[in-house]
């Protein structure tokens, strides 16, 4: 049994209660959030003892590992804290607010000797996980290409995201810093390390401060290459349109492999014009086919069995690498090698 402590109880975190409930081996002791009202709220709903104070959960509670559920700016601090404690600790991203600092956060818990995974979970999305198992299969063959457009359709207008995530409307850097980075992770996930990248982003509606359309084409070691077309304002054919968020097509020498707005996979073979639909398990709760409570059960059973674990915050720092290097070529106007 592992003891679980939180930080956070804003929009997003109704996911990760939901999934920690769901594994009998986690029992949530403490919740803090700066918000009396809302560490009340949340601790009372899953058993747990209230803290605004994270100092105070880490005194009053022997954590095994902690859950970081809160905005960027408060990462390195938090962090810095459980480490010192040697709590095991899982970080939302987008992870810190700049790669210094996540460098500094990475360095901490390597320093301390704990694990540090950040929440990158489109990568535990069961399309995502199920297109790597064909790749690795072969029935693509060799991977030319994969492209995914971005098309949540919630991005118009002065009221765009504020009935969720209204911070978004503030960020000077956004479909990148927040929303393409899950991408840039996927890709990774699919297609290894990447080499150079070219980005050309742009701010479509006025009522935000930061970037929410844009292209970002990502070459990667074995030759193949990532586009990732992004545009928040646009949508895509799909009974929730935050599922997947968009479309994807992976091609190769052997076959095709496309992925709807609804999680459905179907694969052309080279050469044919008749799509096989790919059936594999997953369940439509939670949030993107459960990603979120897929990636705490893979932290788990690292914790409790020594399996591999993705994501490690070591790991991670590629990503926003990556994310680096994308603005650094919209501004310059011209490819980026890594």
């Amino acid at each position: 049994m592992l003891k679980l402590g939180t930080v956070g109880t804003g929009y997003f975190s109704q996911f990760h209660y939901d999934g920690w409930a769901r594994i009998a081996e986690t029992k949530l002791a403490g919740v803090c959030d700066r918000d009396a009202a809302g560490a009340h709220k949340m601790a009372e709903m899953h058993g747990a003892t209230p803290f605004v104070s994270l100092a105070e959960m880490l005194a009053q509670e022997n954590l095994d590992l902690l859950d970081i559920i809160a905005p960027p700016p408060a990462h390195l601090d938090l962090i810095r804290q459980a480490a010192a404690r040697k709590v095991a600790i899982v970080c939302q991203k987008p992870f810190c607010r700049t790669l210094a600092e996540a460098e500094q956060a990475v360095a901490l818990c390597e320093e301390a000797g704990v694990l540090l995974v950040v929440h990158e979970n489109f990568r535990f999305q069961p399309w995502h996980q199920k297109a790597r198992a064909l790749i690795e299969d072969g029935r693509l063959g060799r991977i030319y290409q994969a492209g995914f457009r971005l098309r949540p359709g919630d991005g118009q207008g002065p009221e765009a995201y504020l009935d969720r995530q209204p911070y978004f409307q503030k960020m000077e850097r956004f479909l990148v810093h927040e929303t393409a980075i899950h991408l840039i992770d996927v890709f990774r996930f699919l297609l290894g390390e990447a080499t150079g990248v070219y980005a050309a982003l742009r701010r479509l509606n006025p009522a935000i401060a930061g970037e929410d359309a844009g292209f970002i084409l990502l070459d990667f070691e074995d030759g193949a290459r990532g586009l990732f077309d992004g545009n928040r304002l646009a949508d895509h054919a799909a009974e929730n349109r935050r599922l997947t968020m968009g479309e994807m097509v992976i091609e190769g020498s052997e076959g095709s492999l496309r992925l709807d707005g609804d999680g459905r996979l179907y694969l052309r073979p080279f050469g044919g014009n008749t799509e096989e639909v790919i059936t594999y398990p997953w369940e439509n709760k939670g949030f993107g086919g459960d990603c979120v409570f897929r990636l705490q059960r893979h932290v788990v059973d690292h914790l409790l069995t020594g399996s591999a674990v993705m994501n490690s915050g070591r790991d991670y720092l590629a990503n926003l690498r990556i994310e680096e290097a994308v603005y650094e070529s919209d501004r310059l106007g011209c490819r980026v090698p890594l």
